[in-house]
């Protein structure tokens, strides 16, 4: 049986309503959390909630609305008793927003209030609870694209969000409160397929030491790690996914 590291902890998960997101929601409801699903498609957070069961809520939430951010850990407090992780998976992807003083202010102000200060918001509005709680963990989704010239609006983004992941988890240690980020490379997800050319996957793949595309388990499994006891010594890092594409020493 899978070892249930998550009872009695109360999860937040942000664009939980498909792809990778919500494989997180469903992991952590496996292994015994309570889940807030929280996304903009609402077809789709009813699903996974159907998908989840009792111990799950679902929410609408715009990650860069505050008034959304407060009602989501508003509702996992009044149903759940408060919260212990939040995962800022909510995010908007490549396509356009991989261009960089050719993209229009207004969609470089669209991922900036989405990808970084959504993420801001919800660590910030999720500190009390979890400092009460005895401390908790966010999780932050970054990119390769961060380490990338290519990588345009979208790379610029989530290299802030990084950043952001190092100055909240030097605010909230005092708390006991870890904060991480992962950087996936090219995931099979459909998020990632959709915006990826054909000919672009072999190009990626050939670049890699591990000569495949990642698996939304590759993901998966690290937050699952990084959000339990067994990485308490581990907090202001944003570990890379991606097979290769970008070693560090």
């Amino acid at each position: 049986m899978a070892p249930m590291r998550f009872t009695d902890k109360v999860v937040v998960v942000t664009g939980a309503g498909n792809g990778i997101g919500r494989a997180y929601a469903t992991a952590f409801a496996v292994e015994g959390a309570a889940v807030v699903v929280a996304d903009i498609d609402d077809e789709g957070v009813a699903a996974v909630v159907s998908s989840i069961g009792h111990l799950s809520v679902g929410v609408h939430c715009d990650v860069s609305d505050e008034r959304d951010v407060a009602s989501m850990i508003r509702t996992a407090i009044d149903r759940f008793g408060g919260v212990d992780v939040v995962v800022n998976n909510a995010g908007l992807h490549l396509g356009r927003y991989n261009e960089t003083s050719t993209l229009p202010t207004s969609d470089w102000r669209r991922i900036l209030d989405v990808n970084v200060i959504g993420a801001m918001l919800c660590a910030r509005e999720a500190r009390a609870s979890m400092a009460e709680r005895g401390g908790g963990v966010v999780v932050n989704q970054s990119s390769m694209a961060a380490y990338l010239s290519a990588g345009g609006a979208y790379g610029v983004s989530k290299l802030a969000l990084n950043a952001l992941t190092m100055s909240l988890a030097e605010e909230f240690g005092v708390d006991g409160t870890r904060v991480v980020g992962i950087a996936p490379g090219m995931i099979g997800s459909p998020a990632v397929l959709e915006h990826l050319a054909p000919q672009h996957k072999e190009l990626v793949t050939s670049g890699q030491f591990v000569k495949r595309f990642g698996e939304v388990r590759d993901v998966v499994g690290l937050v699952l790690f990084l959000c339990s006891d067994e990485a308490s010594f581990i907090t202001g890092q944003t570990i890379t996914v991606d097979g290769g594409f970008i070693p560090r020493p």
